[in-house]
């Protein structure tokens, strides 16, 4: 199709990133590219391997994965496990693909560097993990966020953070690979200000029990577990939201400005600051149209009626 948005993709995948696979595989004005994994939610074994079946279940089995990194690029990883489940993805029990043929070589940082290069300018990249494997990318290739055509990071936020009080996860799970990436790059951050706001309910779960499409039972299965008693923390959909938010801007209104990484005080590590700035590099999420997000989220993954 004309015109589509060429997309890059990054995941720790746990249950939002399943749910944001599947939302790039439906969108019509959306090619994805490539996926790379990074360790994050749950370790790179899992995250990769549960991209792998996603894509499969999805019938996207020819989109390449490239493994990434397996730790942050400074002190001990970290996971929420406790949130996603020991394999990631919560409830849902996937079969393995009959081959291994879309796991592809070279490592992520490489393959981002290899196809950016390849496409300058032309290719948008979402990181909905740590930003591990595009610092390391940078490292790499210096002059890369030149040819970056759009970079879209789930990450961040502007109050609370959901890993400490300070830090949202993918930012505080990787804070220095943060820092790096922001300080290098012009992105748009879809933090916690808006996709808090974004939510799988209890009625859209309980509607598709008995749905046996491929979305559905990704959807269903990946947040049953949030639905049960003494569950913790809400469906968020935090990664489908970037998703969306890449192919389509005016989902969110923003701030520009320059957002600063905390990195040097340990209680504080990956708290996310705005300096507004009406040139600033920096494009910061700050209210999300909920209802035509969601809209779009249930009518392309068939969950609607």
């Amino acid at each position: 199709m004309a015109g589509r948005l060429r997309v890059v993709l990054d995941v720790d995948t746990g249950v939002d990133d399943a749910m944001a696979l599947a939302l790039a595989t439906r969108l019509p004005g959306i090619e994805l590219v490539a996926v790379t994994t990074v360790a994050g939610n749950v370790g790179i074994d899992n995250t990769t391997a549960n991209t792998w079946r996603v894509l499969d279940w999805l019938g996207a089995g020819g989109v390449p994965i490239h493994r990434g990194l397996s730790r942050p690029l400074t002190g001990d990883a970290i996971d929420a496990s406790h949130i996603h489940g020991a394999s990631g993805l919560g409830g849902l029990v996937l079969p393995d693909p009959a081959t291994d043929t879309q796991l592809r070589r070279p490592f992520a940082p490489e393959a981002i560097v290899d196809l950016v290069n390849a496409e300058p300018g032309a290719l948008t990249l979402v990181f909905v993990g740590p930003l591990t494997n595009l610092a390391a990318a940078i490292a790499l290739e210096p002059t890369l966020p030149s040819r970056i055509g759009r970079l879209v990071v789930m990450g961040g936020s502007l109050g609370r953070g959901n890993m400490t009080p300070y830090a949202e996860f993918n930012i505080g799970a990787d804070p220095e690979a943060a820092r790096q990436v922001f300080a290098a790059c012009a992105l748009t951050m879809v933090g916690l200000d808006v996709t808090q706001q974004v939510t799988v309910t209890r009625e859209l779960s309980e509607r598709l029990v008995g749905q046996t499409t491929p979305e559905a039972t990704i959807v269903r299965e990946a947040t049953a577990h949030f639905f049960r008693e003494g569950a913790v923390g809400s469906p968020h959909l935090h990664d489908p939201l970037a998703v969306g938010v890449a192919l389509d801007p005016s989902l969110c209104t923003t701030k520009r400005g320059t957002v600063k990484i905390e990195t040097a005080t340990a209680w504080c590590a990956g708290r996310t600051t705005l300096e507004e700035n009406a040139d600033g590099p920096h494009e910061v999420c700050v209210t999300v149209d909920s209802a035509r997000f969601l809209d779009l989220f249930t009518e392309r993954l068939g969950l609607s009626g």
